[in-house]
């Protein structure tokens, strides 16, 4: 009988041991910091982007991703190679529709997010951000024959704290309708400030930029409201381009940054380095010129701020 227990409790401790083993397996294939590892095992660099967020990023006719943002994430893979010693690394653009581009960092389907992607605490909770690379925020864009009057009230023209100014400036919102695409800040941004301000006026939430605009050149909305840097390039590639304006000005400041996965500080000090090099020399002021034109006093202070030291 006492063999028979100690062979029972022998046999249950092996099978303990071997479901540790599994599980420490397990846990460290999964666990963060594994970016690198994972990035050289495989032999290949995986850049997830949008591909309707010109001018950060877009798919070109050949089937390749450009813009912005895709700059700067071919000079930070060049840094992944450097860091790595992998000189012949294979860097691929992989394209993440918006609803799914954050799960496919969390479940490693790419090693890193670039896009038009807005730092906010909520999505701090799900992803990490690098050092900001642009100065965003919300913009809004309408037909040109829209009345003075929403033009003014959507441009800010007035006194905002003059308790006549707002009465009239609400009724004047509350005779329009508003547009956001879905999953964006802009979204969450003006079904806030309608119910903060108690607004009465239609809403709509679309899939895409395009969308919005398409709405608003049909008469379907009156206000889109995005993130300004991307409302004024599709306003200017449009066929009906003469038709839309963007009003001067930001509701918000909302800086971009380039997404990736939590807990892996080894791969976020190397995308911050290759971003804050970039910044440090001067390089960004070519990257910048070649989407956004000549970058102002503003925008260089912004690289300047944002760019960390050795």
């Amino acid at each position: 009988m006492r063999t028979e227990r100690r062979l029972r409790l022998a046999g249950i401790a092996g099978s303990l041991a071997t479901f540790i083993a599994i599980a420490g397996v397990a846990a460290q294939s999964s666990a963060p910091g594994r970016t690198l590892d994972r990035i050289r095992a495989a032999g290949r660099f995986r850049v997830g982007y949008r591909a309707d967020a010109q001018p950060f990023s877009y798919r070109v006719d050949t089937g390749g991703a450009a813009g912005y943002s895709i700059a700067l994430c071919q000079r930070v893979a060049d840094s992944v190679k450097g860091e790595l010693g992998l000189p012949a690394l294979d860097v691929v653009f992989v394209p993440v529709t918006l609803d799914e581009r954050f799960a496919a960092l969390n479940d490693g389907r790419i090693d890193l997010l670039c896009g038009a992607d807005t730092v906010t605490l909520a999505r701090r909770r799900d992803v990490a951000f690098s050092v900001p690379i642009f100065p965003g925020g919300i913009g809004a864009l309408m037909r040109a024959d829209a009345s003075a009057r929403l033009r003014d009230v959507v441009a800010g023209h007035g006194q905002p704290f003059h308790p006549t100014w707002r009465a009239a400036a609400t009724q004047v919102l509350e005779a329009h309708s508003f547009t956001a695409v879905a999953g964006t800040t802009s979204d969450q941004w003006m079904a806030d400030r309608m119910r903060e301000l108690q607004i009465i006026a239609p809403t709509a939430s679309v899939t895409s930029y395009d969308a919005g605009i398409q709405r608003v050149l049909d008469r379907q909305s009156d206000v889109l409201f995005g993130e300004r840097a991307i409302l004024l390039d599709a306003a200017r590639r449009s066929r009906s381009a003469n038709d839309l304006v963007v009003a001067d000005r930001l509701f918000t400041y909302e800086p971009l940054a380039l997404a990736l996965a939590k807990g892996d500080d080894e791969f976020r000090l190397v995308v911050d380095r290759a971003l804050s090099r970039i910044y440090r020399s001067g390089e960004i002021g070519a990257i910048y010129s070649r989407t956004f034109g000549e970058p102002d006093e503003n925008a260089l202070t912004f690289f300047r701020w944002n760019a960390l030291s050795e």
